[in-house]
């Protein structure tokens, strides 16, 4: 079996609440058809022996934006419609990820507590942006509960063209806010969990970084060689209360495969993480052919990698299972 443990969905009722408050839903939904036409969905998902999929709802950080306490309201309505996708079609949808009100932390933490005991979500979602650090105090207690719970947390970048790259100009351009912004935002993301202690303070807490872990496996001699040279040069202590040199508490985190192929950057991401904190995902259906790519070519390089079939089962199948809790 192939797990995918990030592709993303929007349900028709909750693209339908979008609309009557108007609340328009992120520019690629209408022509993503995938994202809701349940029909195109399976026969592109058909395509392929063994695949099934845990959905995430696509762009909900939008809602919050837009939405302000209304996001509440919507949260619950999404993950409601998600679970009775999962309930309705267990042989495409083995799990739902709970999208969570994350501008009411009291809230999300409720909603968190309904969609793991009463609608048997197996983790939640959380944004990486450059809003709001995930290292804020207000995001403890979410951690907190996620380690109670043993569940993974996925954090999905964001990063909009509202943000420039160049102070003189008022907007990215070229689509470089996603396209490279994103992978930014997650290894900024990665870094302010390490230094802040998070990953000390919890040692079991199972983040998922999105697009293999973002720039940190490719840059793994140049992060210790960065921080040694600080320590070294400068006497400049940023691991001040760290137990162990920072680039194995970046090893700490999960990675995802979602590259839309390319077997050399993937063996990079397994190198640095190992077989066991790699796992399948694809980001369906966000690609030109309405999946079909995303899948299709992570799959192939995944096959494609110079590794061992168990380590390959583990990538498709094994680590989902144990890290989600999965039924065998």
């Amino acid at each position: 079996m192939k797990i995918d443990i990030f592709t993303h969905v929007v349900p028709s009722g909750f693209k339908e609440a979008l609309n009557k408050l108007s609340l328009s839903p992120p520019y690629y939904v209408e022509c993503t058809r995938s994202l809701f036409d349940l029909d195109l969905r399976f026969r592109i998902m058909d395509k392929y022996d063994g695949y099934v999929q845990v959905i995430t709802v696509a762009g909900f950080h939008k809602v919050i934006a837009e939405a302000g306490a209304k996001a509440v309201d919507l949260a619950k309505m999404v993950n409601d419609e998600m679970a009775e996708l999962v309930s309705k079609y267990p042989d495409r949808f083995v799990a739902a990820v709970a999208c969570l009100p994350l501008n009411h932390m009291d809230a999300a933490l409720k909603e968190a507590d309904r969609a793991i005991n009463e609608l048997r979500f197996r983790g939640v979602e959380i944004w990486a942006g450059n809003a709001r650090p995930l290292d804020l105090p207000e995001y403890m207690p979410l951690y907190e509960e996620m380690c109670r719970y043993n569940l993974p947390i996925w954090i999905h970048p964001v990063r909009t063209a509202a943000v420039p790259d160049y102070s003189i100009e008022n907007e990215s351009k070229y689509g470089i806010n996603s396209l490279f912004g994103w992978v930014y935002e997650t290894t900024t993301a990665m870094t302010r969990l390490v230094f802040s202690r998070v990953l000390k303070s919890y040692p079991d807490i199972k983040f998922i970084t999105h697009h293999c872990g973002a720039m940190v496996p490719y840059l793994a001699a140049r992060i210790v060689a960065h921080y040694d040279n600080y320590e070294m040069v400068w006497r400049h202590t940023y691991n001040q209360g760290l137990t162990k040199h920072p680039i194995e508490y970046f090893r700490m985190f999960y990675a995802d495969t979602a590259l839309n192929g390319n077997p050399s950057a993937l063996t990079c991401g397994y190198d640095f993480f190992g077989a066991e904190h790699l796992l399948f995902a694809t980001d369906m259906p966000m690609d030109s052919q309405l999946g079909h790519v995303s899948i299709r070519e992570t799959i192939h390089a995944i096959e494609e990698m110079d590794i061992s079939v168990s380590d390959k089962k583990k990538i498709y199948e094994d680590n989902a299972r144990k890290l989600l809790r999965l039924p065998v």
